[in-house]
């Protein structure tokens, strides 16, 4: 006789991290023989079965939002079970968002996955057509990732409330994550590059190019990433224009010179080398000693936000969660 699942609020606790529940993983599934899919049901979610199949092989029941990332597989076959039922759970409740997700976001989440892993849209296209995943396919999957970041975002994240004096308190108690021994410059760039033997007339085109290119980068909303990958000479290009760290001595001087005074996220002016016409992003600008609270009060309340959401999530499922869905086991 079935019986509702009461051991789903018990057991081990999976390892999350709520900042990387919807890390994107692009793998392939392999296809089950006749023999493998004729299995045994263990449990259902909403009458949506879970077989022993789906336990000794996980990724069979991943085709929506990815479960809260655990330490690797369970141990223990009861673990299995457990985190197969939250598998279904986080997928169920997560169909509801779908019409609230739009295309632009699905775009924005892709782009987002690009610049990350430093890689064009063909490239990326290319990489799916050698794994035999058609880019509808993986849109598809995007979309249902996207999904389920806007339902943690709204049941539990947005729910978290972290105090001015909670981040204040954790500046003052840990100066050493703030403080800097050296200045350093972070640097992504967009190269114009101009050959030694070029002409003055062509020199004035590369010129009013980079120019062009300039008024783009510093548009507000503008991603200075996309417009390297499209117009930059140089071969960081493909990582988004990212260069690296760099101390002022490392620098070329008129590179120097238009970003000493820089703040995160400054934009430079157009700066002339004999490589050609530089757009230089200073996207961390480190000064020596202990960083003012104002520059550090998002990263504080994020690290602090995802500290807190680990234990909110995990409540917000066992409890919230498992009270919406239907949830039963078959004695084995």
């Amino acid at each position: 006789m079935k019986k509702v699942i009461d051991t789903i609020r018990s057991g081990t606790r999976i390892a999350i991290c709520v900042t990387m529940l919807l890390a994107m993983l692009v793998t392939t599934t392999g296809r089950m023989s006749f023999a493998e899919e004729i299995d045994s049901v263990v449990a259902s979610v909403d009458g949506d079965p879970i077989t022993s199949h789906d336990l000794k092989n996980p990724s069979a029941i991943t085709n929506g939002p990815t479960s809260p990332m655990s330490m690797g597989a369970p141990d223990k076959p009861e673990g299995a079970l457990k985190t197969a039922i939250e598998q279904k759970l986080l997928e169920e409740e997560s169909h509801q968002y779908a019409s609230k997700v739009t295309d632009d976001e699905v775009d924005r989440y892709i782009q987002n996955l690009e610049q990350q892993n430093h890689v064009t849209d063909e490239q990326l296209r290319a990489q799916l057509r050698t794994q035999n995943i058609s880019y509808d396919e993986f849109r598809e999957k995007i979309h249902k990732q996207v999904e389920a970041m806007t339902m943690i975002d709204r049941e539990v994240r947005q729910k978290i409330v972290i105090p001015e004096a909670t981040i204040a308190n954790y500046y003052k108690d840990n100066p050493d994550e703030f403080t800097t021994s050296e200045e350093k410059f972070k640097l992504a760039q967009i190269l114009i590059a101009v050959p030694a033997d070029t002409t003055p007339q062509h020199l004035e085109e590369l010129r009013q190019k980079a120019d062009d290119v300039h008024k783009q980068a510093v548009k507000k909303g503008a991603d200075f990433g996309s417009l390297a990958g499209q117009y930059s000479d140089d071969d960081s290009k493909t990582k988004g224009g990212e260069l690296g760290e760099f101390a002022p001595g490392d620098l070329n001087d008129a590179v120097l010179a238009a970003i000493k005074n820089s703040k995160d996220g400054d934009i430079s002016p157009v700066v002339k080398t004999k490589y050609g016409f530089h757009i230089v992003k200073v996207e961390e600008h480190q000064l020596p000693g202990l960083k003012p609270l104002d520059q550090v009060h998002g990263q504080i309340r994020e690290k602090l936000m995802n500290e807190q959401a680990k234990g909110a999530f995990q409540t917000w499922l066992d409890n919230d969660l498992v009270n919406r869905h239907y949830v039963e086991t078959l004695p084995q």
